[in-house]
């Protein structure tokens, strides 16, 4: 992922967050707030023949404390016009390659239980459900409608 990659990252983000199953915020962020809160060298892009990005994959730290260190929280978001072509499947590969490569042993999210095709795509790829957090926030866009959300993580098994 790179600079000239936020017009089309943030559209995606924006969309994911307009179908209304994504994310309890409602509006992209700019992008100098998005690119600080992101960790760098573990942000992607999928692109196709034609270089447009087809979605994104960004991870952020769980805490500043030195033993969550290898513990990171991730967002993974697909435009929805390349949704079903395997654009999730290799950005989660992607993703778990290079953090693994840097020692980091949880990658941790959590995801709307309507959100089946996120479910799905996670569990093909390692990922297993700890619990569902119920009424755990708010949905502003959606007047304050209460959200579970399904607690999902990966542990490496290659990092001991």
């Amino acid at each position: 992922m790179r600079v000239d990659d936020a017009d089309a990252v943030l559209a995606i983000y924006q969309a994911g967050m307009d179908g209304g199953n994504a994310s309890f915020e409602h509006t992209a962020p700019a992008w100098a707030a998005f690119d600080a809160g992101k960790l760098p060298g573990h942000r992607f892009v999928a692109v196709d023949e034609a270089d447009t990005v087809l979605g994104w994959v960004a991870i952020s730290a769980v805490s500043a404390r030195a033993v969550y260190a290898g513990v990171v929280e991730h967002s993974v978001y697909v435009d929805p016009a390349a949704r079903g072509r395997g654009v999730g499947t290799a950005l989660l590969r992607a993703l778990i390659a290079s953090t693994e490569a840097a020692g980091i042993w949880t990658i941790q999210s959590g995801i709307f239980p309507e959100n089946t095709a996120s479910l799905a795509l996670h569990q093909a790829c390692g990922f297993r459900t700890l619990g569902v957090r119920e009424r755990v926030g708010r949905h502003q866009s959606q007047r304050n409608r209460w959200r579970d959300v399904v607690f999902i993580e990966r542990r490496s098994p290659i990092i001991d």
